[in-house]
């Protein structure tokens, strides 16, 4: 259960005794911007270089290495209308060291990182500053050379064409970083410290009252903070095509649908099959019958995001055969509305999703991102048994059901250079 420090701050302590390290990890949300996107990912950078009184990244470094060779790192990311900034360090639990200063000395850490950046005159460090604007900027540039990732985005653009917040990923645009400022980011910073709702997530063998004898050393300022509605909801369009040629061997076709089932209601079970039998593992209809038995595709599979109501069909192919591809992925939706799931299939994508959520009770950030969710939408809270009770009772008729929701929104083909007819 969150601890709330103040109006949109939440201390999270997870005691565990399964780990021999401690997770320290905080997360700002805040309104996914487009135009703010590609200032918080540079931000992250900064962040993760240097500070005030650790002005090199060697001296970052050499403090990290003091802290018993701690981990220490910050990323971007987006859920539904969020996104996210992320500060992540692991140290070894002291207890195990005969050292009970390591984990106040991590929490003084990172409030150097935080409260303390390289920042003079209103304007982060000049030099630091254009070093990692660099850096984001080949980065950003690189991306088109990842073919899968880059006709994956460039679906999302083609799905979310009416909204350019949705339509950008975690990390921005290139047009956006170009201009910024070290000044400009400053103010982003500025921002984010006291505008974006704040969670501070501790995973291991440690109490609250140590937690919070640290934490209220943190100088957050008190303000209003922004909690937007999670969940996007898009509206029902016409289909929308296109197609993009480059000099490559493997042509991409990525399907978007748009799918009416959010995580917090509970037919995300059933979601959860459907996705397994569709294209999520490697018994799915799409992975049997596109890639092995018909030899259309080197990898075909689907996933989705019940924050946004999307679901997406990811295939490298032979440009020749898009037609045919197409047809065959239609016959595979086709297939799980009239229900042609034996019950072999439908027991062994249960076993999956059920070993899945197993694993993941033992990963400290699996267990964190559990939280942050169950603190943002506390009528999803489910505990172990429930979970996978739900999970079991999910039956062969909902699959049926979560099928027919889906209505084809978006196709995006990567081809060669050479069309085909």
């Amino acid at each position: 259960m969150a601890l709330q420090l103040q109006n949109g701050i939440n201390l999270h302590v997870l005691p565990t005794q399964k780990y021999k390290t401690i997770r320290l990890y905080l997360r700002f949300s805040a309104r996914l911007e487009k135009k703010a996107a590609a200032a918080r990912t540079l931000l992250t950078s900064l962040l993760e270089t240097n500070s005030k009184n650790y002005p090199t990244q060697t001296a970052l470094s050499s403090r990290l290495a003091e802290l018993y060779g701690a981990s220490f790192g910050a990323n971007v990311g987006k859920k539904g209308n969020l996104h996210q900034v992320n500060i992540g360090m692991t140290i070894v639990n002291g207890d195990y060291l005969q050292d009970d200063q390591v984990f106040p000395q991590a929490m003084a850490f990172l409030k150097e990182i935080l409260f303390f950046p390289n920042v003079s005159k209103g304007a982060f460090d000049e030099e630091t500053f254009q070093i990692e604007k660099d850096n984001l900027l080949a980065y950003l540039n690189s991306i088109r050379e990842d073919k899968q990732t880059y006709a994956s985005l460039k679906l999302q653009q083609l799905f979310f064409a009416n909204d350019s917040d949705q339509k950008t990923p975690s990390f921005g645009w290139v047009e956006d970083l170009e201009t910024l400022t070290a000044s400009d980011l400053y103010q982003t910073y500025q921002d984010m410290l006291t505008k974006d709702q704040i969670d501070l997530f501790v995973v291991g063998d440690i109490t609250e009252a140590a937690v919070l004898a640290e934490v209220r050393q943190f100088p957050f300022a008190t303000t209003e903070r922004v909690h937007p509605d999670i969940f996007y909801q898009q509206e029902e369009t016409v289909i929308s095509e296109k197609v993009e040629r480059e000099p490559i061997i493997q042509a991409k076709l990525n399907l978007g649908y748009r799918m009416p089932i959010y995580y917090d209601q509970p037919q995300r079970f059933a979601l959860m099959v459907f996705n397994g039998l569709f294209g999520g593992f490697p018994h799915s209809k799409l992975f049997m019958n596109v890639r092995e038995k018909a030899s259309l595709a080197y990898y075909a599979s689907s996933s989705f995001d019940s924050f946004r109501g999307f679901v997406s069909v990811q295939t490298g192919i032979d440009g020749q055969n898009r037609e045919k591809v197409l047809g065959l992925i239609h016959e595979q939706l086709v297939s799980l509305i009239k229900g042609e799931i034996t019950d072999d299939e439908l027991a062994q994508t249960k076993a999956m999703l059920k070993n899945q959520f197993l694993l993941s009770l033992d990963n400290p950030q699996a267990l964190i991102e559990v939280n942050y969710l169950d603190t943002w939408l506390p009528q999803t809270q489910l505990d172990e048994a429930h979970f996978l009770r739900q999970l079991a009772a999910v039956t062969k008729e909902e699959v049926q059901k979560v099928a027919r929701e889906l209505t084809l929104q978006a196709v995006f083909f990567l081809d060669g250079e050479n069309e085909h007819e």
